[in-house]
């Protein structure tokens, strides 16, 4: 996610320039939106005409600015969009106010959004710029003789390495141990979540072997693909097969399950937790949560007006103020489930309320 500017509105709001640059951008904003809020942006309408001699044929679409007062907000994960419908109450054609719209957001589409900020919204808008900026994944391709190093900011990559030398027999060889050497020393210097090991034939398992010797702590993190090149043609090969999303998927249900086994194990003993809205609403009050687990449903203030008696904004924001980490896990995965089954909120506490 990029942030292009920001600004108060006389109206007390603020209005955020942002350009979403993957699906899990998309992702994140289903749950930063929310009724009232104002989205706008270009679009392509087709234009409704009152004149009875203008009727509108059904032909090409009219590209147009419009701001969106907003009513739904969809997530079409299989489409590549974000589906933001609602009145339109700014158009660069005045005909057009008041009529609904959708505005289809896809990757890399700069739009305007307008609200009244949440604490978790803003964390969660940041956490998304910091994916952006930071590389989670190296993606290393290695064959006789050749390695090569890239990086992934989500869907974007960058050449870090390239390593080059003779292997195998002769006089002028260089021990393929050497090339896995300076590979590995590259490999420990990048701060990372996950390594993907890429190339063709065996040269990468004996690649991984000789990792999982010397740098156990970078193998552990790692996963390997099968591609039939290097470099950037097998790094096109690793993205082409959705390994990267499924590596930084990974890693999030990894982390999640871990903190899923921590409550569970402390649910067990009785010891410093709470769970379900009421008892950690609670917690929240007393100061005594240290980590807040909360089900991104419930993030959206129809859903948990609904179904709680508490308010999860209130809870979120007395959690931070009082020192607390704020932990949003997605429906989609296993722990996010767990979590659902236990009420969709938990906190791992400080010390034990009686």
């Amino acid at each position: 996610m990029r942030i292009q500017g920001r600004e108060q509105t006389e109206q007390g709001r603020e209005r955020v320039e942002l350009v979403p640059e993957t699906l899990d951008d998309l992702w994140h904003l289903t749950y930063v939106l929310e009724p009232g809020d104002t989205v706008s942006g270009d679009t392509t309408r087709r234009i409704q005409r009152n004149d009875d001699q203008m009727r509108d044929t059904g032909g090409e679409r009219e590209h147009m600015w419009v701001a969106l007062r907003v009513e739904d907000v969809e997530f079409a994960k299989f489409a590549n969009r974000l589906r933001v419908s609602g009145e339109i109450v700014g158009c660069s054609r005045e005909d057009q106010l008041g009529f609904h719209h959708t505005v289809n957001v896809e990757p890399n589409t700069e739009i305007e959004v307008e609200k009244w900020w949440k604490p978790d919204q803003e964390e969660r808008l940041q956490d998304a710029v910091e994916a952006t900026e930071n590389p989670d994944v190296a993606i290393a391709t290695v064959e006789e003789g050749e390695a090569h190093l890239h990086t992934v900011a989500q869907y974007g990559t960058e050449e870090r390495a390239t390593i080059t030398a003779t292997t195998g027999k002769g006089d002028y060889a260089r021990p393929r141990d050497e090339l896995f050497a300076e590979l590995t020393d590259v490999l420990r210097r990048q701060d990372v979540d996950a390594y993907i090991l890429a190339g063709p034939g065996f040269t990468k398992q004996d690649a991984l072997d000789y990792i999982e010797d010397e740098a156990p702590e970078v193998a552990e993190k790692m996963s390997v693909v099968d591609t039939s090149g290097v470099g950037d043609r097998g790094v096109h090969e690793v993205l082409k097969r959705g390994a990267v999303e499924e590596v930084q998927a990974e890693t999030r249900i990894a982390e999640e399950a871990d903190k899923i086994d921590e409550l569970t194990k402390r649910i067990a003993e009785g010891a410093k937790v709470a769970y379900g809205p009421e008892s950690v609403a609670e917690a929240a009050d007393f100061g005594a949560i240290e980590e807040l687990l909360v089900l991104d449903e419930h993030l959206r203030r129809e859903r948990s007006a609904a179904e709680w008696s508490v308010d999860v904004d209130e809870i979120i924001e007395t959690t931070e103020q009082k020192g607390g980490e704020v932990v949003v896990f997605s429906g989609e995965f296993d722990p996010g489930q767990q979590l659902a089954n236990l009420g969709g909120i938990a906190a791992l506490l400080r010390y034990r309320i009686e």
